[in-house]
């Protein structure tokens, strides 16, 4: 059971999103929430306040009377209940619930206690809101996207429940829920704020985080394929180099290899003094995707620890508008909702991202290319040469793949369009560069389930496993259960899918 208190870290959110927790609020949030429910309903007499007594946007210059103050609230909600496209993830869905729930916690947003309580049910029952993946701009926040979300919450819209695609109102009957009723500003509090594209961006990471292990473990294990020298990753080498996520990709490499047979050391080969050739047979450097793996790992490891903090101080943020202030006994104005943080982290994770698939790409190419690893058959192959043809047609598809993460990878941050009658002038587009770097992540990882599979092919072609380090023996074994080794051709787009759904299972 993860309890919702004033502060979440991202591990409380993987808890509930990827190994289903249950959401539990603690009495502390439920009065804060009552709170500062009970000041804004004091406080909103006889006041102009956006959203309360106001229209929206561009018309809030527009009073609304009192009497329509309610259904002003539900005209939001179904007005903006307008997204398209495929629907979200239910990943993404719960974290985004998850990151909502959060921020209306915190006591700012003067919403009505039930609101969280619905909220923590859905979470709680497995109840996927349909929220589509285009609609956002990602400055007022998330507005289209949440208000598919608050539209479940007052009883409407659909959900998906038990793998059906189903009318709110059945489940919330089945479940013995009753949808919310508003009170205040319970439609525009939910809306308005960066609750999809972070609960996106949550997923990112962890996802995100699997890769880079992953990506490690290929490139030791291909470093140990063509016995490299262990200098590249060593300490000293490394450390001279001031960035963090390189000496920790190099301490991992270190840890991983500490038992490998297969790894060389530079100065039993070529610094003994004994060697005369005029021409090296053995390699003197590995080529760059094999020797600067600290170098190209170490930015997308240090990309992604800030995006993480981006991300949770997000999660803790109030990021809606207007902010109500228990406290000082003040209702504030502004942009909280405004997503940019969010939207440059996710553009810099998918770049990193779209570089660590080159360089899965790169390292799968040299074990494909004979002339270049110089040890291994054309294309991995273990059939005849000529009449079979290994894993040459997997290739194209990893090529393929990087290319399209390569023209994802262009960023969001910076294509603002006006919208909203001007209003809404320079917007952040976070939701969309969030769900296009999802989509860059996923690509990536079947461009490394590709190279790993080539990897344990590579292993077999040397006549097995044998010296190679425990790490490597481990992740060897795991593939074999999933692909068997093959030297006649065999359609290996099944494999793919159960080497992709391994990599990324949790």
């Amino acid at each position: 059971m993860t309890k919702i208190h004033t502060y979440l870290k991202l591990t409380d959110f993987n808890e509930v999103v990827f190994y289903n927790q249950e959401v539990e609020l603690s009495d502390e949030i439920v009065s804060k929430v009552e709170q500062s429910f009970n000041f804004l309903k004091f406080f909103s007499e006889n006041k102009i306040i956006y959203g309360v007594n106001t229209g929206f946007g561009p018309m809030a210059q527009y009073r609304v009377k009192d009497q329509d103050r309610t259904q002003l609230q539900y005209n939001l909600i179904r007005s903006h209940a307008s997204g398209i496209g495929n629907p979200l993830n239910p990943l993404f869905v719960k974290s985004s619930i998850l990151a909502r729930l959060h921020t209306l916690s915190l006591g700012c947003s003067g919403v009505h206690p039930s609101v969280i309580q619905l909220m923590k049910e859905l979470i709680n029952r497995d109840i996927t809101p349909l929220i589509f993946e285009h609609g956002g701009v990602g400055a007022s926040g998330d507005l289209v996207q949440l208000a598919h979300l608050a539209l479940v919450l007052i009883g409407e819209g659909e959900v998906f429940y038990k793998d059906e695609r189903r009318p709110t109102k059945e489940v919330f009957e089945q479940e013995n829920l009753k949808p919310i009723q508003v009170e205040i500003r319970e439609g525009l509090a939910l809306m308005n704020g960066t609750s999809v594209m972070t609960g996106i961006g949550i997923v990112n990471a962890f996802r995100s985080r699997q890769l880079i292990d992953w990506m490690l473990k290929a490139s030791c294990s291909i470093n140990e394929i063509v016995n490299a020298y262990d200098d590249h990753f060593s300490e000293g080498l490394n450390a001279v180099k001031k960035h963090d996520g390189q000496q920790q990709i190099a301490f991992k490499m270190r840890e991983y290899l500490f038992d490998s047979k297969r790894i060389k050391k530079r100065e039993e080969h070529l610094y003994n003094g004994i060697s005369n050739e005029e021409i090296f047979k053995e390699k003197v450097q590995e080529y760059y995707s094999l020797r600067c793996v600290p170098q190209i790992l170490g930015p997308v490891l240090d990309t992604l620890n800030n995006a993480e903090q981006v991300l949770e101080n997000e999660i803790n943020s109030a990021n809606d508008n207007p902010i109500v202030d228990v406290k000082n006994k003040q209702v504030y104005h502004g942009g909280n909702f405004h997503g940019d943080y969010v939207a440059l982290e996710m553009d810099k994770l998918k770049i990193v991202i779209t570089k660590l698939t080159m360089l899965a790409e790169r390292q799968l190419n040299y074990l494909m290319n004979s002339k270049l690893n110089e040890i291994l058959p054309p294309f991995v192959n273990l059939g005849v040469l000529g009449f079979n043809f290994g894993m040459q047609g997997v290739q194209f598809t990893a090529t393929s793949t990087t290319a399209e993460n390569q023209t994802l990878s262009n960023p969001m941050y910076i294509h603002s369009i006006p919208n909203n009658n001007d209003n809404q002038d320079v917007v952040s587009m976070g939701t969309n560069a969030a769900t296009m770097t999802s989509k860059v992540i996923e690509n990536a990882f079947e461009v490394v389930a590709i190279e790993l599979i080539a990897i344990v092919q590579a292993i077999d072609v040397l006549g097995g496993i044998d010296g190679f380090s425990s790490t490597t023996k481990e992740m060897y074994y795991e593939l074999r259960q999933i692909v068997p080794t093959f030297k006649n051709d065999k359609a290996l787009y099944p494999y793919l899918q159960k080497v992709k759904a391994h990599l990324m299972k949790h």
